[in-house]
């Protein structure tokens, strides 16, 4: 189990409301404890907006006119809300942060030799099977090694998709957006976060023909990624 950090750990031992607090002092008591930082810092994004609702209900309640029932209520909301924060902390949190991490992986993963042509039939196989999101991964590397392959930009061992598609679309100013969305693709069908379909497969493969037919403009690039061309 992921270990919860301090920053949400103390404040949950340090919370100590009045014994006897009123309805607006528990009401200011906790919009004070619930404002601090480090409870919206561990929320994921997806909870940012919900954690703006409650505080703003929570602000609501003054003049309500529901009397001293809020003042039992008020410490039994934020302990639920703090255990939220918590189950986000422990639960969510890590699998976007892994899910993040993934994302800086090199294109290739741990096989990095096969050249360009080499991914190409792998592709072309896997869309003969049908496997869209094999064949999807497979030509978008094809389209990085082939730019490696014509001294476009230097094989880098580390490089990103999304690094690949900015340096690529510098030089390839009218595949630019093109690039841009062919690497959200990769990287969406390559962390599980989306199907493929014969439609994205069939759009890399035009990508790389056009990028093949087309000559690299490296007018203005200061890129330290790029090869020297020939």
């Amino acid at each position: 189990m992921t270990a919860i950090s301090a920053e949400v750990i103390i404040p949950l031992l340090s919370m100590e409301p009045p014994v006897t607090p009123d309805r607006e002092e528990a009401r200011r008591w906790a919009i004070e404890e619930l404002s601090k930082p480090q409870y919206p810092d561990a929320t994921p994004g997806w909870l940012e907006q919900l954690w703006r609702n409650f505080l703003d209900w929570l602000s609501s309640l003054e003049g309500d006119g529901t009397g001293a029932d809020t003042n039992f209520a008020l410490p039994l909301i934020v302990i639920l809300a703090v255990a939220l924060i918590v189950v986000a902390v422990v639960v969510v949190r890590p699998r976007l942060n892994a899910r993040r991490a993934s994302r800086q992986e090199d294109i290739y993963g741990a096989e990095s030799t096969m050249n360009a042509d080499g991914y190409r039939t792998r592709a072309s196989t896997a869309a003969d099977d049908g496997d869209w999101a094999a064949a999807v991964v497979d030509h978008f590397r094809a389209v990085v090694r082939s730019a490696e392959e014509r001294d476009i930009i230097a094989v880098r061992a580390g490089r990103t998709a999304d690094e690949a598609a900015a340096q690529l679309g510098q030089v390839f100013g009218a595949a630019q957006q093109r690039l841009v969305d062919a690497a959200r693709l990769f990287d969406a069908v390559r962390y599980g976060e989306q199907n493929a379909t014969r439609a994205d497969y069939g759009s890399l493969r035009d990508l790389d023909a056009e990028l093949l037919g087309m000559k690299p403009d490296f007018a203005g690039s200061v890129d330290p990624g790029f090869a020297v061309p020939r």
